[in-house]
This record gives C-alpha cells, structure tokens and sequence, in this order.
C-alpha cells in the first residue's frame, strides 16, 4: 500500500485529502507537529508527499528543500498562491508538481497516481527509488550504494553529492551546483569542505573495487567516469 504524507494546516482541506486518498486504496498520513516535519517524515518514509507552502514555524519551501537533502520520493505543492515565482520557487526547490487551490480532488487524486506510476512502476506494489550508471546503483533512501553483490554504507552528504555526480552522468557537476546540494548557506562553507567529502566518497568507492571514478575537472568541477567497464 502506498503512503502519502499531507503537509497540510487546514483542517477541513487535510480531512478531505485523507478521504480521497483512502478512498483510493492508499494510506494518508497528515502531519502531527508542524516544527518536526523532517523527524515525521523519516519515521513515516512515505512514498509521496503533498505540501502546503504556508506554514507554522517555516514554510513549504524550506521543508521541501530539508526532504531533498535526502530522499527523491515526489512532492507536490498544494498551495493557494497562483504566481508563477511561487511555482517557479517550488519547482526549483525539489517539488515534482504543483497545485493551486481551490482544486478537484480527483486532479489531485489523477496526479497522485501518475506520479506514483512514474516513480514506483505502473500498478507495481510498493517500490524504491534507484539511480543506475553501468551497473553501479545508488538506494537514496537507503544511503547505500552497490555493485554487483557488494555493498557499502554512505553518510547523507556522500550519499546527495554522488547522486548528484550519478543524475548528470557524463556531464561536469559545478563545484557551485555541487555546494548548493549539498549546503543551503553557502556563504559560511569553506571550499575545502566539498574537497572533503568528494575525498570520502572516494574512498567509499575503492570498497567496491572503484578507482578514478571521480574526476576533478580543472577549473569547472566534478564528473563520474565509468572506468570499470574496461575490467568488467
């Protein structure tokens, strides 16, 4: 059974929303504490999630960003601001979609579905989302990462900056795109840090037998290499 998270501060919206996807087969899940969303959502682990922009404590932008930072399960906005910023904000800070109210429950219900189908495999049980490059696969959610029958363990951070490297294969990451990833401040994080991590990742990477995967493009960033094809 998939499980939708509802990040809703509207009473009467929030029961109508966990009608309507219960109706449907699914299992909803609003939200208890409004200052611990991110906490809710990792003991939840839903398969998707819809999100109001305006908020108690902070608003729908900022969790969705804190969401990202490790998990790519979809969101979707449900919001009654109709500017194209707020959309445009929205999509840039993670969102899949974007729904302006007043809205018909079975659009929404319509967009659940589709982006379940796309996330999860049409009329597939409950799944999990995974990068591939070559066969080398990345589990999000998991923060682990595997090769053939090998496995290794990732931080949050090691896990976001080689999926990150994984999604733009085989184009160069910015090391700027990279630190936008990985931190929302930039401003007050040293340029060794990123040199850190892409250091441990490595290293994570040797446990599978993998050298040279990263490569440091002088003066633009970071790109995956697939250089065990060649042994394989």
């Amino acid at each position: 059974m998939f499980q939708i998270m509802i990040i809703e501060d509207d009473p009467k919206i929030e029961q109508l929303l966990c009608s309507h996807i219960e109706k449907y087969g699914y299992r909803a899940m609003p939200v208890q504490d409004f200052s611990k969303i991110l906490d809710e959502f990792h003991s939840l682990l839903p398969d998707l999630v819809l999100l109001d922009i305006n908020l108690p404590y902070f608003d729908g932008y900022y969790w969705c960003r804190q969401i990202r930072k490790t998990s790519i399960c979809p969101i979707l906005f449900i919001t009654a601001r109709e500017g194209k910023m707020d959309q445009v904000m929205a999509l840039e800070n993670g969102a899949d979609d974007y729904i302006t109210k007043p809205f018909d429950y079975e659009i929404v219900m319509a967009k659940i579905k589709s982006h379940l189908r796309r996330s999860y495999g049409q009329y597939a049980q409950k799944g999990e989302r995974t990068i591939e490059v070559a066969g080398l696969i990345l589990y999000p959610e998991r923060m682990q990462l595997t090769l053939a029958e090998k496995i290794v363990e990732l931080s949050h951070k090691e896990s976001i900056l080689l999926q990150t490297l994984m999604e733009f294969y085989p184009r160069v990451v910015r090391r700027d795109r990279l630190l936008e990833k990985l931190w929302d401040d930039q401003h007050f994080i040293d340029d060794n840090t990123l040199n850190v991590y892409v250091t441990r990742v490595r290293k994570k990477l040797l446990e599978l037998s993998l050298k040279d995967v990263i490569e440091t493009v002088r003066g633009a960033g970071y790109r995956l290499s697939v250089t065990w094809r060649e042994t394989e």
